[in-house]
């Protein structure tokens, strides 16, 4: 049971990293994203393509793809997604489901079906715990870089002026206008974060489980779990809503993890649609 709890927590820690880039966009734009999944894994190919061309970790590809995918994603949110959302939110949404096909195409064309992984020098290496169990140490450096990562645009929402002017047309975007805040900026940058993030999520389930270009997908209804459990917006939900998501798939084992999983998301939106921490 120790080593499940410890399983659990750690696996949490990856699924709110890959839910946080889905939570700021449905809080912030009010935009459904559904080519998250997608960008995920078009980081860990990214990760893949610099780590083998260039002789690196795939963690110091970071350094590269997290500026690539928020130039990116800034880029689709100005000179598409923006123009879309004035006809209303239906155009927006169909135009990420059209993203998310021609990715994965894209992914499937250039490096075919083959599984893919990401190595590192620790991928075998774990801590024991005595009668406990043992922590795997690449499991233990993802989800600390996961926190981490919530932790850095936590502050960065809250302590800055390009964040407070996020926060703003989060709650109330005329309000914002009027104040000065240009909204469409405002949305490019928080999509541009959300890919970034998206970019640190995808090399760290690359380093973690194979990747194919269809496996998108799973980590977008991961994403949809996390932002319903944890409420809209929310990074401190979307920490607590991974670790209740991990646990939950955990301790349900092999067979039956998912089917616990997607019951406790069954059972918040009965009880609690708008989440544990949404306004």
């Amino acid at each position: 049971m120790a080593q499940q709890l410890i399983n659990g927590i750690l696996l949490g820690g990856v699924y709110a990293l890959v839910g946080v880039g889905m939570t700021m966009i449905f809080g912030i734009v009010q935009l459904t994203n559904l080519a998250h999944g997608e960008f995920i894994i078009l980081a860990a190919y990214l990760s893949s393509v610099i780590s083998v061309g260039l002789g690196l970790s795939p963690l110091l590809t970071l350094i590269i793809t997290v500026p690539l995918m928020f130039v990116i994603g800034y880029i689709l949110q100005n000179v598409l997604i923006n123009k879309l959302m004035e006809r209303g939110s239906e155009p927006a949404l169909l135009v990420t489901f059209g993203l998310s096909i021609i990715i994965q195409n894209a992914l499937l064309l250039i490096f075919s079906a083959d599984a893919n992984r990401l190595i590192v020098s620790f991928q075998a290496l774990s801590i024991p715990l005595g009668g406990m169990g043992r922590i795997p140490v690449l499991n233990l450096v993802v989800c600390l870089i996961g926190i981490a990562t919530l932790f850095v645009l936590n502050l960065f929402l809250k302590k800055t002026y390009i964040g407070r002017s996020i926060r703003a047309t989060s709650d109330d975007k005329v309000a914002a206008a009027l104040m000065g805040v240009n909204v469409k900026q405002t949305y490019g940058i928080a999509m541009g974060l959300a890919l970034a993030t998206a970019a640190i999520a995808g090399t760290m389930v690359g380093m973690i489980y194979p990747f194919y270009p269809s496996t998108g997908s799973g980590y977008l209804i991961i994403a949809f779990g996390v932002v319903v459990i944890g409420g809209m917006g929310s990074i401190t939900g979307t920490l607590v809503a991974g670790f209740i998501f991990g646990l939950a798939q955990v301790l349900g084992g092999s067979n039956y993890g998912l089917l616990i999983g997607y019951l406790v998301l069954i059972v918040m939106l009965a009880v609690r649609p708008q989440g544990l921490f949404a306004k």
